[in-house]
């Protein structure tokens, strides 16, 4: 029954998503393998469990609420590991993913962050949601300096076909990449690649106060803060209401049952996961779900092929996983900027949230998503008390 409903929109917004994941994640996982000084078969390993429990989470959650709910794993977490790991043994390392999951459930089953939610008004969602998509807006359109040809092909293929039928669009568009690629000769295969699909190994974890301390509890701060929290947002901007405790426990429960694996955390997607909310993956909100299931089982699929299948993605052109990502979002960009500052009264928040957002700017690792959102709430429910009652005649 599914299957047979879904569209090639669906389809098309899937893909999209999976490689806006994995391209926009890929250097920060590899730096973190490398900081591990972990081996060819252990990274293969990491990228199933990462793709599994992307892909597992994101069909649970879809069906579950029938909205289009996308997982993936915490990059800023990758970062956040790769940046204060000691020297641990790895054993006391999957003992802080534990952690970390163990905590994600326990905020889940509280109920406290669905309340917290609560408290973001949609123009600052909308203004969070812009403004992490800017630097994919920009990316794409700077590529008319670098690859201009493929940017003129791709961006007129996409122009004219949603002028004809959106639902097809990024479709065609993706397609006119491709081909002009192929003719090209651009993309670049690495010489060694492996192409076995390998056993995972369990890693029996260890648990040491001082590795889940400086490890575990920072992850999950970092992993609720710059990915959770806007994963929300970024669902309320399109006017769903995102079951967050199920999502929490969710994720919570995948990342221990794949933490042995070196699944270290899940969390809801924020920028991949518009691409399957937006209109250009179906015109019907209520069947958007399909994409983000498409794109769990795209997951799966990569992560089945481990470091193969990614050596294919990042085998493709930047300039060509820019410009598709950037068309992708340019719709929902556009319309979450013009939804955030509708209203004048949270028209200041509102920019304030976005102008932060955009800048980058990040303390005790935590980065600039939080820190607009913060800044927006502060502003917003400041303002309402500051001004004026007005006053009976």
């Amino acid at each position: 029954m599914f299957f047979t409903s879904v569209k090639s929109s669906h389809i098309s917004s899937g893909a999209v998503a999976l490689l806006v994941g994995y391209t926009g994640s890929i250097a920060v996982l590899f730096q973190l393998f490398d900081t591990l000084n972990l081996s060819q078969s252990q990274i293969s390993d990491w990228m199933l469990a990462l793709g599994i429990g992307a892909g597992v989470c994101s069909i649970i959650m879809s069906f579950w609420a029938r909205q289009p709910l996308l997982a993936a794993w915490s990059t800023p977490g990758a970062a956040l590991l790769a940046a204060t790991y000691a020297g641990a043994p790895i054993a006391e390392v999957i003992g802080a993913f534990i952690l970390c999951a163990a905590l994600l459930i326990l905020t889940g089953l509280s109920g406290l962050m669905a309340i917290l939610s609560k408290l973001i008004p949609s123009s600052l969602a909308n203004g969070l949601l812009a403004g992490v998509l800017f630097p994919f807006i920009l990316a794409c359109f700077n590529t008319l300096q670098t690859e201009p040809m493929l940017m003129l092909a791709m961006g007129a293929s996409f122009v004219v076909t949603a002028s004809w039928k959106p639902q097809l669009a990024i479709f065609v568009s993706l397609l006119f990449g491709l081909v002009y690629v192929a003719f090209s000769n651009t993309a670049v295969l690495p010489e060694h690649t492996s192409w076995a699909l390998e056993r995972p190994d369990f890693i029996t974890p260890s648990f040491s106060l001082a590795t889940m301390i400086g490890l575990g509890l920072p992850l999950y701060i970092v992993t609720m803060c710059s990915q959770n929290i806007p994963g929300i947002a970024v669902q309320q901007s399109f006017g769903y209401k995102p079951p967050v405790s199920m999502s929490l426990i969710v994720t919570g429960l995948v990342t221990a049952g794949l933490a042995p694996f070196g699944g270290f955390a899940f969390n809801l997607a924020a920028i991949s996961a518009s691409i399957c909310a937006g209109p250009e993956a179906d015109t019907d909100p209520n069947t958007r779900y399909r994409a983000s299931v498409l794109a769990g089982v795209f997951y799966i699929c990569v992560g089945l092929g481990g470091a193969a299948v990614v050596a294919i993605v990042l085998a493709l052109p930047p300039a060509l996983i820019a410009i598709i990502a950037g068309l992708a979002l340019l719709n929902t960009f556009s319309s979450s900027l013009f939804q955030s500052l509708q209203h004048t009264k949270e028209r200041l928040p509102a920019l304030i949230t976005f102008l932060i957002t955009i800048s980058g700017v990040s303390f005790w690792d935590i980065g600039a998503a939080f820190w607009g959102l913060l800044a927006g709430l502060i502003l917003y429910h400041g303002t309402n008390h500051l001004r004026p009652i007005p006053q009976k005649t």
